[in-house]
């Protein structure tokens, strides 16, 4: 076995096992995930725009015409959620799916929500103004990218604790081999969150408001519109992706300055560095280690070709701590440019939430420098048993 996916010690530094990869052959199969696994930056950069590879085969073969197994049949309604988001959808139904999202989910929607980030990130600096110690991850992580993104869908506040749950629950299925009790808790998630955003779609077809559901209920190209399923596919993907990647880079970046306090010291001096620092902070242990690739026709990596049918495993976490992209990529710089991480991917399937992580991250880590300048850890933090979707169990500072 290549990888350690359950092993806490691997969760915790994967990064020596990536340096004995990268040494190694381009592409290496290993057979406890089942993966061809690819480490190095210049083959994950060009594999992600590959159209040889795919989110899903669907579109092309069966399950057994690609030699794999047919989905659970009590897996079904995870399967027909994800399946309708475009994350997992290849062209034609992407490109017509993004095409409409997009006249919605516009630069200029996204930009507008920037005041209401800034306010809902001094509203959590003041809740634990005056505390000498606070787990930043449920006060202040957590909170923000899932309010920010029920705002943004006109999910109604007193159902704004909902998301969360639903949101952590579906994403326990994109773990490496997930058990019987991930399986049940993402269904049942799927159900539930499926029901209430139909109706509530509905609703805002009917009555719109504002928001990004009512836009996309009303979105047009070309006389094609979004159908019920992939709308909600679309939000439980900007849900699930926006949420979890922003908490949980959150919670990373912070531990990452407190280990380099050189570089939180920058921050504190020059907080116009924040830019930067955040894409430094994207790249030096992004919390979406692994992204899987279906093989829809062979693909060549040096001596090595990797059959139709293959999954491959492309290595964030491995391709973002490259020497041959990244000068001293084992080293914190929060004044790193150029920083070609892959960290919200390439190609079609780039991440739409991108430019929204963003201003979250910045406001967020300025709201907290500009609050608690002497900001420290407090102990040191335990990672979540994840591999993929890597994260904290919680983060204690001190102010």
């Amino acid at each position: 076995m290549l990888i350690a996916p359950a092993d806490p010690e691997f969760i915790a530094n994967p990064y020596p096992t990536y340096e004995t990869l990268r040494r190694g052959p381009r592409v290496a199969y290993d057979e406890g995930t089942d993966h061809h696994l690819v480490t190095r930056h210049e083959d994950v950069s060009a594999l992600l725009r590959d159209r040889r590879l795919g989110r899903s085969y669907l579109h092309l073969a069966t399950h057994e015409e690609m030699s794999r197994p047919p989905d659970k049949p009590e897996l079904l309604p995870f399967w027909h959620l994800v399946r309708s988001g475009i994350l997992d959808m290849e062209p034609p139904d992407h490109t017509r799916v993004r095409a409409l999202v997009s006249k919605a989910f516009t630069p200029r929607f996204v930009e507008s929500l920037r005041p209401t980030v800034t306010q809902i990130c001094e509203r959590l600096v003041d809740a634990v103004d005056g505390l000498p110690e606070f787990d930043m991850l449920p006060l202040i992580a957590e909170p923000l990218p899932v309010t920010v993104i029920a705002r943004m869908l006109g999910v109604p506040e007193q159902d704004h604790h909902l998301l969360r749950p639903w949101s952590a629950d579906i994403c326990k299925m994109y773990e490496l081999n997930p058990g019987p009790d991930a399986e049940r808790d993402a269904v049942r998630a799927s159900i539930e969150f499926s029901d209430y955003l139909r109706a509530l779609s509905r609703q805002r077809r009917v009555d719109p408001g504002k928001d990004l559901i009512s836009a996309l209920t009303q979105v047009v190209d070309e006389g094609k519109r979004l159908t019920e399923d992939e709308l909600i596919g679309t939000c439980v993907l900007l849900l699930n992706a926006g949420h979890e990647a922003t908490v949980n880079l959150t919670t990373l970046g912070w531990r990452a300055l407190f280990v380099n306090p050189d570089q939180l010291e920058k921050l504190r001096d020059d907080p116009s560095l924040l830019p930067t620092a955040i894409e430094e902070l994207l790249r030096y242990d992004t919390p979406l280690q692994l992204f899987e690739r279906w093989v829809l026709e062979p693909v060549e990596l040096g001596d090595q070709t990797v059959p139709r049918g293959a999954e491959l495993g492309l290595v964030f976490g491995s391709a973002n701590r490259d020497p041959a992209a990244f000068p001293e990529p084992d080293r914190l710089d929060v004044e790193r440019s150029p920083n070609p991480h892959v960290t919200f991917g390439a190609g079609v399937h780039f991440c739409l939430g991108a430019p929204l992580a963003r201003i979250e991250l910045i406001s967020s880590f300025a709201a907290v420098l500009r609050r608690f300048p002497n900001i420290h850890a407090a102990e040191e933090p335990r990672f979540k048993p994840n591999y993929i979707i890597r994260g904290l169990e919680s983060l204690r500072v001190g102010v």
